[in-house]
């Protein structure tokens, strides 16, 4: 716990910086009206959605789909890259790989220019997977957005982007949550 005062929140390209405001205080705090704990939530349940929409026996989950897709749009090309693209660590993205290659998705090539450099490349039927990523999420968002309107959505990524940009401010800064 800290006493230390909070840091400006970082400014919007447009806006000056201002000081956080205590929506938050220690004396009432419940954890489940916390933001993290609501994002937390619906990043779950979407994955959950999401993972009963694709359940073809045999087919990708969740988790393995995120990386079949970034490897569909060009995203990574290469196991390091790909970690770094799915914000996973090298050890959980050759896990990862590991069933992915087992279901047939993707193979692992080593670069004959550098033998320390392992490509990743979908097969066939990877790239077909990969090409339903899009249509399912687009399906589970719109539903879990139902009720909002266009302007509503728009703000709503706004919002979202603004916690986002002070989160990575915070990490640029190398500030630590006490």
């Amino acid at each position: 716990m800290s006493d230390d005062p909070i840091s400006p929140v970082p400014p919007t390209p447009d806006e000056p910086a201002r000081p956080p405001v205590a929506f938050y205080r220690a004396e009432d705090y419940r954890a489940e009206e916390s933001i993290g704990y609501l994002m937390r939530r619906i990043v779950t349940s979407v994955g959950q959605t999401v993972g009963t929409r694709m359940c073809e026996p045999g087919s990708p989950t969740y988790p393995q789909w995120v990386p079949l897709y970034k490897l569909h749009v060009g995203a990574a090309t290469t196991v390091a890259e790909l970690a770094r693209a799915c914000e996973l660590d090298t050890g959980a993205m050759t896990r990862l790989l590991d069933r992915l290659e087992a279901k047939g998705l993707c193979r692992r090539v080593r670069s004959l220019e550098d033998r320390r450099v392992v490509n990743i490349e979908l097969t066939d039927e990877g790239r077909a997977a990969a090409k339903e990523v899009p249509y399912v999420l687009s399906r589970v968002q719109n539903e879990y957005l139902a009720g909002f309107s266009p302007e509503e959505w728009e703000q709503l990524k706004d919002y979202l982007r603004r916690i986002l940009d002070n989160a990575q401010g915070l990490a640029a800064r190398g500030e630590k949550n006490d």
